[in-house]
């Protein structure tokens, strides 16, 4: 992700009536940047500028941070059943639970 106010960024894919398949994307924003519509606009416009119209996310969610493994590894699979209310399976490598709770209470 190449906007300026991203820190780190995960995609999911969601189930979509018309498409089928959406983007979400949720993103960590840098220090010095704040949270707002027209930041999540241009993060869109961003996406879609640099992977295409039908990349763009349909949302674009605000966290604090990723739920991730002990490597390191963000947990989409646990982002994106957090935003479908899917169970999202083993938990048990999961480095930082809370970050869970900011994925369920994005912005």
């Amino acid at each position: 992700m190449e906007h300026e106010a991203v820190a780190q960024a995960a995609a999911v894919g969601v189930p979509d009536e018309t498409t089928g398949t959406a983007v979400v994307l949720y993103v960590v924003v840098e220090d010095g940047y704040a949270e707002s519509d027209d930041l999540r606009a241009a993060i869109r416009e961003t996406v879609g500028a640099e992977l295409g119209r039908p990349f763009r996310p349909r949302e674009v969610l605000f966290v604090d941070a990723f739920p991730k493994t002990q490597s390191g590894k963000i947990l989409r699979r646990a982002i994106e059943a957090a935003y479908t209310g899917a169970d999202p399976g083993d938990m048990s490598s999961i480095e930082n639970p809370d970050a869970l709770d900011g994925i369920e209470n994005a912005r």
